[in-house]
């Protein structure tokens, strides 16, 4: 089985949320922040098809990419 990466944003609210810390951030601006990431991921992978000579033909969209690699459950 792949192991699935972490994203930025996942590891940095991992880090925030250690004993001793107190919340910076809400609950609204991690999802926020997440689904900014998203988009950039999903861009990334648009852009990469547009190369001209495309190496592969996916057959799977950016968002099926984004929730296999980083095993999201915000769908």
């Amino acid at each position: 089985m792949k192991m699935k990466k972490q994203t930025a944003v996942d590891w940095l609210v991992s880090q925030l949320n250690k004993p001793g810390f107190a919340e910076v951030v809400t609950e609204e601006e991690i999802q926020q922040a997440k689904e900014m990431e998203r988009a950039q991921i999903e861009e990334a992978f648009f852009e990469g098809l547009s190369t001209p000579e495309p190496v592969m033909i996916p057959k799977k969209t950016p968002e099926d990419y984004y929730y296999e690699t980083f095993n999201t459950t915000d769908k």
